[in-house]
């Protein structure tokens, strides 16, 4: 009977084939990190490449592009909360690192190679692309480093690669001066590979973010059609990002200080006694 026949090939299917809901969210978010490529390049890249003066086109697939890579973020925070609430596939693990390195390594380092190519000065676009190499590699290393190290329950030790990768968008659309912008990528990958403990996000912290997430989108989409405020409302949220990023480290960095003292007051104390 062909009901018995599929039963009979789904229990000898092996379990590493077997895709779970979460390993569905997960390449959900691979999904969204590949078209996020392909916007900046039919958006973007191309209409440079061939001469064409539509500034509304590349406006809305930036938009897009970057829309695309919170929709992976949002499938990168449910898949981790699904995993823990339902089974995981034993592929589960790899095929997060693969699908974070197509969202958050390689969009955004394609991302920040195409503004270098965009602009007239062709060192811009040798530079940019040294910037765009730092922020592949810097992803490639600290997913690799997260498979293989142990750090406490509840953190991640460097900036995680999400949120690295919205930094670095951010960055861009902000529109900086060009040293600028790239020195704070360079900073940004830096503090991804950095050993700077970051929480991770559940609880109240999940939503928080989810709720940012979400605002982010609204203020894309208010910059792409160009809504009266759009651009400074776009430009407040980036600035509001780089401001996350730049004052997570430094809390975390004062709370280590503060613990090592700490240590030491009592190791003191108790050589003392």
């Amino acid at each position: 009977m062909p009901e018995a026949d599929e039963e009979d090939s789904e229990e000898e299917m092996p379990l590493s084939l077997r895709l779970s809901i979460a390993d569905t969210l997960t390449l959900g978010n691979a999904t969204c990190g590949f078209m996020a490529v392909y916007f900046t390049t039919t958006g973007i890249l191309i209409p440079h490449l061939t001469g064409s003066d539509e500034t509304g086109m590349a406006r809305n697939s930036a938009a897009t592009a970057v829309i695309l890579m919170l929709c992976a973020a949002v499938f990168d925070l449910f898949d981790g909360l699904v995993a823990r609430k339902l089974r995981s596939s034993p592929m589960g693990a790899e095929l997060d690192n693969l699908s974070d390195l197509i969202s958050f390594g390689l969009a955004p380092a394609y991302f920040v190679l195409v503004y270098g190519m965009v602009s007239d000065n062709g060192v811009y676009q040798r530079v940019a692309a040294v910037g765009a190499i730092v922020v592949l590699l810097a992803v490639v290393l600290r997913l690799a480093r997260f498979s293989c190290v142990t750090v406490k329950d509840g953190t991640f030790q460097g900036m995680p690669s999400p949120f690295g990768a919205l930094t670095v968008v951010s960055i861009v659309l902000l529109e900086l001066p060009f040293v600028a912008t790239l020195l704070a990528i360079i900073g940004t990958a830096w503090l991804m590979v950095s050993r700077v403990e970051y929480p991770k996000p559940r609880g109240r912290l999940a939503v928080a973010m989810l709720a940012w997430i979400v605002a982010s989108m609204g203020l894309l989409a208010a910059w792409a059609f160009d809504a009266p405020g759009g651009q400074l409302l776009l430009q407040t949220g980036c600035a509001l990002q780089l401001v996350l990023g730049a004052v997570i480290p430094l809390f975390a960095t004062a709370r280590r200080v503060n613990n090592f003292r700490d240590n030491r007051r009592e190791a003191r104390a108790a050589s003392q006694t």
